[in-house]
């Protein structure tokens, strides 16, 4: 019986993966990757083939589970997502979840993550914190108001670009103009920090063109 390996992968700059991450991807012969494309890149860079690679993506989560179980009866697994670590608003919990339910070990990498980078990075208060994934798309305002309730918390967010100064307005009424801070395309050549009152951070991105790449916006209410 093999062992599901969770293995966090770069989330920019491919230098930034462990020894032992580069270990456990050589050894496995399985890797089950949210897109075989990224994860090729990766390998690729790192010259590890011969790998049989396992596409294991949302909306797919379920439909791909027992395919991996099967490898896992005879073989080592590592699960990679594109970027950071699997199941952090990526495919993987389910997977971990039923490979435990199933009697497989699970053995966890540590490793890059966009949430704990920006939190450090941001400044803002690291003793207690709350990740709350991607801000929905609908009810926004009504959602922001309901964590009123966490008063003296660090929240976390991912937001898209197109999204961000819409989101970021509601989070400067809401929240009486708090002290936030975008980081965008951590780790990557464009990496950035803006920090400030959200109505300061509004007026930088506000007077931009467009606004690219990828966002984890923290907010200290």
């Amino acid at each position: 019986m093999g062992k599901l390996y969770v293995v966090p992968t770069p989330i920019g700059n491919l230098k930034d993966i462990t020894l032992r991450a580069l270990e456990v991807l050589k050894e496995v012969p399985v890797i089950a990757c949210e897109d075989t494309r990224r994860t090729k890149i990766l390998l690729n860079h790192y010259e590890i083939k011969g790998k049989k690679l396992i596409s294991y993506y949302e909306p797919k989560e379920e439909a791909r589970i027992p395919i991996i179980l099967k490898a896992l009866e005879k073989y080592d697994v590592a699960l990679v997502t594109d970027a950071g670590m699997p199941a952090i608003s990526d495919p993987g919990y389910r997977l971990i979840r039923k490979c435990i339910e199933e009697g497989f070990q699970v053995e966890v990498l540590p490793g890059p993550s966009a949430v704990i980078t920006a939190l450090v990075g941001s400044g803002l208060p690291t003793d207690r914190f709350m990740f709350l994934g991607f801000l929905p798309k609908k009810g926004l305002k009504n959602f922001l108001e309901s964590l009123k309730a966490y008063e003296g918390t660090t929240l976390i967010f991912f937001e898209s670009p197109r999204r961000i100064i819409k989101s970021l307005s509601l989070i400067e009424e809401i929240f009486s103009n708090p002290q936030v801070c975008i980081a965008r395309e951590l780790t990557k050549i464009h990496e950035e920090y803006i920090r400030g009152k959200a109505s300061e951070v509004l007026a930088v991105l506000s007077g931009r063109p467009n606004i690219r790449g990828e966002i984890t916006l923290i907010v200290k209410i």
